[in-house]
Formats: structure tokens, C-alpha cells, sequence
């Protein structure tokens, strides 16, 4: 079950010394999507009012001493931008059903809501920390968030070449899948410049090269007369349909372009290669020499969503979800534009608290892309993909010392840039008279983040445990205020959902 790390203050040097070298506690490297092993799961529930841990039923002291967080007070993870799971969650919802809780991802929910953070001039990031008091005595949720430069200066980036494999197997006839990527496809290309490249891959029982690499310019009327006689055929090998893929974008490898593979199924494989490591190591060798990035785009009622993101996470990239038009259009006119070009590369953060002040903490989420803290600054580790106008939040439930004062932690953002591979380091600071006097009276970003979290740990059966979660009619409450006062299309959608899921539970 996931829930919380729990992990000690020591008093002494020797006392972190001798603790570390019995238990050898090190979070377990996922570098981009791997398992994390059992040092880096979630302990058990917490009862936060007590601030203790609660034992866990046939468990003893020594087990769960050795799922503490790691007794540095280092929490170390790879940067993701997904938004998957948020809006697979919104259309189970839309069709009257709860989602499945493996497929609740609390990060996915959070970041699926554009923050005010500062932007860098440049690439690279900013970082902003900050976070609020719950009414769990002592217990806080401290928000890190990172931002990447605006989109404004979209003329400046490199020309694209994108290789889009398409889903043609016979589930992908249902309405809202097949027809649904066409559209999109079909609105991608007008908005591509004339310099950008695309090509397209199909499969089902087998893969196709339907068009090789293909300049925009003076070329839209081939490419939309491709994209239009797409149809729906047999089975479905996804595998061969990535392979294919990453050989077709290796032969139209453009020097200097931003070259990505754009993955669009349902990611029900049912024939060929099904596992998510085989699949992608058989295109390694294009993946590492060529930089070349996978970008998912889930589509269908029925969708295989632990095969889509641990392509993505695997395939330095990331995943989105899309039910409707607009939605698709939202994606494909301007997600994906915007993940064409890329400011950072193997993107990690680490925050450090400090044990002076802070008695406990544990990251919400993140769980497949927890990093050992000692590999932060092992550029040979992956981390995350991240292009211009993003930002990535990460929520963090702290316990803080009675009357803490002073420093309570130091957040770091580390990168390589997209074409020297130069590494690039920025760091952002939280003090304890900055927290808010309550998570609902603090910012519209951290109030969106807290509400976002505490609605997919309700979704996931309270396995993410936030302190001081509202039963799920007051977090509707919560959340139609909230989009009351801003004014927001996306927040009123979150309102919705919480309120269906509400309804249905």
C-alpha cells in the first residue's frame, strides 16, 4: 500500500552514521520510470493527528525501520510532466464509473494545472517553495514548484521532426479513437511550420511506414491525404509498431531538429512484444545516440495505462490522455507544440530538510520516478524531458518540529542543456514563518495543488495520505469555491469531477 515514508531526526553524527551504514536505506534509482524497490515504497498509514506511525498489521519494528526515508533528510526524484492519469480519471468519471486507484497518480493530477511560479529569462528552471498548515497538529503540505520559460519565443526553436505511430487495430474503430487521431493529425499539420517534418507509421498485427519523413512545406496536401485514408485492421502489436517507428524517425533523422517519436493507441498490445522494458530496449541504441524522445497520447474508454506511461517514463517522455475534440485539439495545437522543443535535459530535483526543524516528510506521488538521492548529480541517470512553458509541482506533507523556527528546507533543480549537455543547477529555499496560517486561505496555486492531491488520494482509497484530508463532499465544497473565485474553466472541471466522484461513491 502506498502511503507514508516515515523517517527519524538523529540527534548525533554517529548516531546517522551507524543508522546508515546497518540499514544501507538508499531510495532505489527509477531513472525515468523504473520499479522502485522496497526501501523507496511508502510506509504504512500514518494517524497524523498523533504524528506517529501506525503499525502495520503482521509487520514488526524492524521492517518498518527499513521503509524509513532516508535518514539524511534527501528526497530525490526525476522530473515528470504527465497529465495522464488526471484525464483518464476525468473520463471514467464523464462515463458514470470510478477509475481503477492503480491508476490514480496524485503527480498527474497536480500537474495537470498550469501555476503563477516565475519564469528564467532562459532555459532551464525557477524555483519556488512554499506551503501551508494543515489542522493536523504540526503537519504541513509544502509545495516545490519549477518552471520553465514561456512559450512566447516559439519562433526561435529548432525545426521539429516528429514520427507519429498510429494505432490502426480493430479497437481503435470505436468512435472517439481512430477518427478521434485523424482529426488531431489533421489539425497538427496546419499548425506545423513549413520547415518542420513529419512522418507516419501504422500498425496493428504488423507495422508500416505509410510516409517517410516529409517536409511541411509544400507538402500538407500529401500529408492530410495520408492522415484521411487511415484505417482500422487487426490486432495489435504495439511493439512493432514503436520499432518501426524509431527506424523510421533514425531514417529521416534531421541534424539540429528536434526529433521525437508521437505514439497515439489505446495501448491495448495483444499481440507481439506486451512489456514496456523489451519493447524499448530494442531501440535503446536510437533512443541514446539520437536524443530521440517519446511523446504518448492515450485515446479510448478502454486504455492501457501502465503500458502507455512506462513507455513514456522509460522513453524520456511523457503522456497524455484524450477523450474529446477539445481536449484532442488542446493537445495537438498546443501541448504538443510546446513539447517540440525541449530547455532541459535528465531534469532532477532533490530537496533537502532540514533537521533541525523538520521531524518528518514524504513526497506525494512520484512514486515510479523516485532517483537515489546519491545519483542527483550522476548525469549518467536519467531524469525528465521538459520543453518551454511547463511547470512541475511536487506537494510534500512535512511534520515539523514543535515551534520550529528558522530554515526548513532547500530545494534543488539540476538539468543539462537540450545541445551541450552542460549540467545547470538552480535552488529555491522555505522558511518557517513563511508557511501559511492554512492550506485554504493560502495561494489560488497551492489551494489548486492541495485540492488536486487530496482528490486523487480519495480516488486511490487514501494509499498517497495527506494530512488533514476532507471527506470528499467538503473537498467539492473546497473546490467550487475555488473555482468561484478564480474564474477558471480547468478548476470548474476539477469541481465537476470531484463533485461526480462524490456522487458515485
Amino acid at each position: 500500500m502506498q502511503g507514508v515514508r516515515t523517517m527519524e531526526r538523529f540527534r548525533t553524527r554517529t548516531a546517522l552514521l551507524a543508522l546508515t551504514a546497518a540499514s544501507g536505506l538508499l531510495l532505489t534509482a527509477c531513472s525515468g520510470g523504473g520499479d522502485a524497490g522496497e526501501s523507496s515504497k511508502a510506509a504504512d498509514r500514518h494517524d497524523y493527528s498523533a504524528g506517529q506511525p501506525a503499525p502495520a498489521e503482521g509487520r514488526d519494528t524492524d521492517e518498518r525501520d527499513d521503509r524509513r526515508e532516508d535518514p539524511d533528510h534527501l528526497s530525490t526524484f526525476a522530473l515528470d510532466v504527465d497529465t495522464a492519469s488526471y484525464d483518464y480519471a476525468r473520463r471514467a468519471l464523464a462515463d458514470g464509473r470510478l477509475p481503477d486507484p492503480s491508476t490514480v497518480r496524485p503527480e498527474e493530477f497536480v500537474n495537470s494545472f498550469r501555476q503563477d511560479y516565475d519564469r528564467p529569462d532562459g532555459d532551464g528552471f525557477s524555483v519556488t517553495v512554499d506551503g501551508a498548515r494543515t489542522d493536523d497538529e504540526d503537519w504541513s503540505l509544502v509545495r516545490v514548484g519549477l518552471a520553465t520559460r514561456t512559450t512566447e519565443r516559439s519562433g526561435e526553436r529548432p525545426p521539429a521532426a516528429l514520427t507519429f505511430v498510429i494505432d490502426v487495430s480493430g479497437s481503435m474503430a470505436e468512435p472517439g479513437r481512430l477518427d478521434l487521431a485523424q482529426e488531431s493529425l489533421s489539425v497538427m499539420t496546419d499548425r506545423l511550420r513549413d520547415d518542420d517534418s513529419v512522418a507516419l507509421v501504422t500498425f496493428s498485427d504488423e507495422a508500416e511506414t505509410v510516409l517517410p519523413m516529409t517536409r511541411l512545406g509544400g507538402n500538407r496536401d500529401e500529408i492530410q491525404d495520408a492522415v484521411s485514408d487511415l484505417d482500422t485492421q487487426d490486432s495489435t502489436n504495439l511493439g512493432a509498431g514503436v520499432e518501426t517507428g524509431y527506424e523510421t524517425a533514425v531514417e529521416g533523422l534531421r541534424e539540429g531538429a528536434t526529433n521525437r517519436v508521437v505514439l497515439i493507441s489505446d495501448a491495448l498490445a495483444n499481440t507481439g512484444d506486451t512489456d514496456a522494458d523489451s519493447i524499448l530496449e530494442r531501440v535503446s541504441g536510437e533512443r541514446r545516440e539520437h536524443g530521440i524522445t517519446l511523446f504518448g497520447v492515450g485515446i479510448g474508454s478502454d486504455y492501457g495505462d501502465a503500458l502507455m506511461e512506462r513507455l513514456a517514463d522509460k522513453g524520456d517522455g511523457h503522456t497524455v490522455y484524450v477523450s474529446d475534440s477539445d481536449e484532442a485539439r488542446k493537445v495537438f495545437s498546443e501541448q504538443l507544440p510546446r513539447n517540440v522543443d525541449l530547455t532541459a535535459r535528465d531534469a532532477k530535483a532533490q530537496v533537502a530538510f532540514d533537521p533541525e526543524t523538520v521531524e518528518e516528510f514524504h513526497l506525494v506521488g512520484y512514486d515510479n520516478r523516485r532517483v537515489a538521492d546519491e545519483d542527483f548529480r550522476d548525469d549518467r541517470v536519467d531524469g525528465g524531458e521538459v520543453g518551454p512553458g511547463h511547470t512541475v509541482t511536487a506537494l510534500y506533507a512535512v511534520r515539523t518540529e514543535p515551534g520550529a523556527e528558522g530554515h526548513l528546507a532547500t530545494a534543488t533543480v539540476r538539468w543539462l542543456d537540450p545541445e551541450t549537455r552542460d549540467p545547470h543547477e538552480e535552488t529555491g529555499d522555505l522558511e518557517a514563518d513563511a508557511l501559511d496560517d492554512s492550506v485554504w486561505s493560502a495561494s489560488r496555486g497551492l489551494r489548486t495543488a492541495a485540492t488536486a492531491a487530496y482528490f486523487a488520494d480519495a480516488l486511490g482509497h487514501g494509499d498517497h495520505d495527506l494530512p488533514d484530508a476532507p471527506r470528499l463532499d467538503e473537498l467539492a465544497d473546497q473546490a467550487d469555491d475555488l473555482a468561484d473565485s478564480t474564474e477558471s474553466e480547468e478548476i470548474r472541471g476539477l469541481a465537476e469531477a470531484i463533485g461526480t466522484a462524490n456522487r458515485l461513491m
